[in-house]
């Protein structure tokens, strides 16, 4: 740990940077803080040897490196209350009960983008996390029906399948008790793998059109395991926005990565409360930061995440995605 004056003068250097995109000298410290120049540069010397401080160039005062922000961000940094107008608009749009909450979610997170100039993200849940509970199919006309596929944890999935004339319902019916019967309890995303093991091999004792009906299910399936996850960019060139990024390599680079929520989703979270990728620790480029955090609403998990320079005002948006998170799982 950092003594108190090395701890003011590098939280006066963080918050300084991330308000002006300018190196930090010497003499706003000194103001700040009412001592010598002297005793600043040499402080900033030390933060410098161990790694929090880095200069531009010789002439430059300093900016934080990827180990100051994270020092702050873990020992000086407090999150930052919103304000009542703040509040006020949030828990309108999340206690608004003519909104589905993923809707909700969504518009609060649009809100914070607008509020902070970042790029947000909601990532829903995944099907692929639940398990088949139950298959029913619906006809609807002579040439289609609706099949019903039910998890374990509520989600239900409606797909509606064109069958040609010359298939009969019944025999459809006994396709959907064979997987009744042999697959519940699997995971979404090895049904597939189970119809074309387990199934495939015995489906002709039972059903006289079992190529066609065999081919019909494999695709519903298919097509809901190959189903991207449910999420939602908001501002997604705000981050575009900061004087860091006017470097059209580096803007392409970072448009790409954007353009794959797995890249967010990969990152592994260190535990239930918010949790702060800074710099090469975010995936995609070591000027930018993620911060995201995890919500559990009834049992389902989801993740809400802001997307900015590294330079980013890491109070506010902390203490943003904490109020969400809260109101969220108040539900």
């Amino acid at each position: 740990m950092l003594g108190k004056r090395q701890n003011e003068i590098l939280k006066i250097i963080v918050e300084e940077y991330i308000k002006s995109a300018k190196p930090v000298g010497s003499k706003s410290i000194c103001e700040s803080l009412n001592c010598s120049s002297a005793t600043v540069r040499n402080e900033m010397v030390y933060l410098e040897d161990l790694g929090y401080l880095e200069k531009t160039h010789i002439s430059s005062g300093r900016v934080p490196s990827e180990e100051g922000y994270r020092y702050y961000v873990e020992n000086l940094m407090r999150p930052k209350e919103l304000t009542g107008e703040e509040v006020l608009t949030l828990q309108t749009i999340l206690s608004n009960s003519s909104l589905e909450l993923n809707d909700a979610i969504t518009k609060s997170m649009e809100i914070i983008s607008e509020m902070t100039n970042y790029t947000s993200l909601v990532l829903g849940n995944t099907s692929l996390e639940n398990r088949l509970k139950k298959v029913e199919v619906v006809p609807i006309t002579d040439n289609s029906i609706i099949a019903i596929i039910i998890t374990d944890k509520g989600h239900i999935e409606n797909k509606t399948i064109s069958i040609s004339e010359n298939i009969l319902v019944d025999e459809i019916r006994k396709m959907v008790d064979l997987i009744n019967n042999l697959l519940v309890g699997t995971l979404l995303d090895e049904i597939n793998k189970k119809l074309e093991f387990e199934i495939k091999p015995i489906i002709g004792k039972y059903i006289k059109q079992q190529e066609a009906i065999y081919n019909m299910f494999y695709n519903a399936f298919n097509e809901m395991t190959l189903k991207k996850e449910n999420y939602h960019f908001s501002g997604k060139t705000n981050i575009l926005n900061a004087p860091e990024f006017n470097d059209v390599n580096k803007i392409k680079k970072i448009v790409s990565k954007l353009e794959d929520s797995s890249i967010i989703s990969s990152i592994e979270e260190n535990d239930n409360g918010i949790n702060v990728y800074i710099g090469e620790e975010s995936k995609i480029d070591d000027d930018v930061t993620v911060i995201k955090t995890k919500y559990v609403v009834n049992d389902e998990e989801g993740t809400i995440a802001v997307i900015g320079p590294k330079r980013m005002n890491y109070d506010k948006v902390i203490g943003m995605l904490d109020f969400i998170k809260k109101e969220i799982e108040k539900k």
